[in-house]
């Protein structure tokens, strides 16, 4: 493992620091669709050729069920049959393998790139620069594999020189996804799980230098890490309204494998209204070779993609707030089963839509703005009340400050169960002094971290072993919540932490600070007499 890590930083920064280097011709938010592009290019084509050499090895061996017999062929004759074999897409798509016409593979497109404009090009037509080149490949791609269809964007549009893109080739061409090594040692790591990795990778330094942009798309892996464990989404349907580029349904996988699970026993689904990131969010699926329906792309409050379909688990971080979300059209809708959302917040009409995708034994949760647990404006808080006394709200977690790259707004987690085993109750937890310090501006949560909460949760929801932790976990009746005005901000119910009794008496402790505080007043006025006579000498 710790060989499989160091080879993935290695790889994660070789490959940022050459892709950084379009910063100089484009912003973040356009330049990433290239990087990202050529990253998808290069594993589907290195995934390719691995297999093409293991099925030429196939097709000679007498004990394989696809050997092709050479008696009877002259060796040319036979060569020529082998290489018509190996260009049988079935092949390759019976193993799950995109297959990748010849203008499309990547050698050919790293040799090409170098001719000289106009060229011919052995497929047909003329060389129009390396950008065209690359288009071309991934029409060509899509053509020929329809999971891919409409959901690699095109780079032609970004008038990217030939230089930079050749030099990007050049440095992408020393990562081979299919055969990987580590000073000089073969790496154990499947070659989607590397591509899955740096595609996850790029997509979180690509939000950090987008800022408030890249909230658009990515949510934090704590962040989402922490809701998927906390549901446990080993089978059904999971639905994801406000999807970006797929971050919940990517670690939905990652739960159920590290759980021996089978990732075909969960559906997902998908929404999403920009149509860029839809694309990052469906190359997301594609090359962790997850089956999707993320319909088309749309507004998920006007033109809902799965409006009929009820989903086991739905887990989002929609956009906190937003302001212009109403239409017309959406009076009386029947997601508002309690009560219609102010017109100038979606906060509750998310939860609301979610909410009326649930099945009967359906749980959710939903990041969102802090203010979304104590307004009371607008009818807020009378929702609110509803769906506490409805008894769906099981858990609330307050988020520590500072673990989104695009927003500093204090965020919470809603989450709803539609079967509650602890009826009556909400479980409260305090996470706002919970993780590290990443960097200068940004928290994150360690796996210690989220699994601390989300054991926490665990035990109240079984009832195994859970206690009231002063300053971090309090489970609340109804009645109290009601008391508190319905009002769920969990500071309100678990207190402040103890301080842990250092033993000192309290008079000792005085004395000491007085001692202390005498001390730096004498310091102070001494500088203060220090500055004086250096400013007289100024005179």
């Amino acid at each position: 493992m710790a060989q499989q890590q160091a080879f993935l930083n290695d790889l994660d920064a070789r490959l940022w620091q050459a892709a950084d280097k379009l910063r100089s011709q484009l912003s973040a938010s356009d330049y990433k669709h290239i990087v990202l592009g050529l990253i998808f290019l290069k594993y589907v084509s290195d995934s390719f050729t691995t297999f093409r050499k293991k099925l030429h090895t196939k097709l000679q061996d007498p004990q394989d069920p696809l050997y092709l017999d050479p008696n009877g062929y002259s060796a040319e004759e036979y060569q020529n049959l082998l290489n018509s074999e190996m260009e049988l897409q079935d092949n390759y798509t019976a193993e799950n393998i995109f297959w990748v016409p010849q203008q499309a593979r990547w050698e050919t497109i790293r040799n090409i790139a170098t001719l000289n404009q106009g060229s011919q090009l052995p497929w047909g037509g003329s060389f129009r620069g390396v950008a065209n080149l690359i288009d071309n490949a991934f029409s060509a791609i899509e053509n020929e594999n329809p999971k891919l269809k409409g959901i690699i964007q095109r780079i032609s549009g970004y008038d990217i020189n030939d230089k930079t893109l050749i030099g990007l080739l050049n440095t992408f061409s020393d990562t081979d996804f299919s055969q990987p090594t580590y000073n000089g040692a073969p790496i154990s790591m499947a070659a989607k799980d590397i591509l899955g990795h740096v595609y996850e990778y790029f997509l979180g330094e690509f939000a950090a230098k987008e800022g408030q942009k890249g909230g658009e798309y990515f949510t934090p892996k704590s962040i989402v890490s922490l809701i998927v464990e906390m549901l446990e989404p080993y089978h059904g349907r999971i639905y994801d309204p406000a999807m970006g580029s797929g971050g919940f349904f990517v670690q939905t996988e990652k739960f159920i494998a590290a759980h021996q699970g089978n990732i075909n026993q969960v559906s997902i689904y998908g929404q999403e209204y920009n149509p860029t990131t839809w694309k990052l969010a469906a190359m997301n699926m594609a090359i962790r070779g997850i089956e999707f329906n993320f319909g088309s792309r749309g507004d998920s409050f006007t033109n809902p993609q799965h409006i009929d379909m009820k989903m086991d688990f739905v887990m989002a971080n929609p956009p906190f707030n937003v302001k212009d979300w109403w239409d017309e059209s959406l009076q009386g809708d029947p997601r508002w089963a309690y009560g219609v959302p102010p017109k100038g917040n979606a906060n509750f009409a998310w939860i609301s839509h979610m909410l009326y995708h649930l099945v009967p034994q359906g749980r959710m949760g939903i990041v969102l703005a802090n203010g979304s647990m104590s307004s009371q404006t607008n009818g807020e808080g009378e929702i609110r009340r509803r769906l506490v006394e409805a008894d769906l709200v099981e858990a609330m977690v307050a988020l520590p400050s500072q673990l989104f790259t695009n927003v500093q707004i204090p965020a919470c987690i809603w989450f709803f169960n539609k079967a509650k085993a602890r009826k009556g109750e909400v479980l409260f937890i305090d996470a706002r002094q919970v993780g590290y310090m990443k960097d200068r501006t940004l928290r994150d949560f360690t796996p210690e971290d989220i699994a601390h909460i989300a054991n926490t949760y665990h035990a109240w929801q079984q009832n195994k072993g859970y206690e009231n932790q002063e300053g971090f976990c309090y489970a609340a009746s109804l009645e109290e919540i009601a008391n508190n005005d319905f009002i769920l901000t969990p500071g309100r119910y678990v207190g402040t932490p103890e301080e842990e009794d250092d033993g000192i008496p309290f008079e000792e402790k005085m004395a000491e600070l007085t001692t202390k505080l005498a001390e730096q007043f004498a310091q102070g006025r001494e500088l203060e007499e220090a500055i004086k006579k250096s400013l007289g000498g100024l005179v």
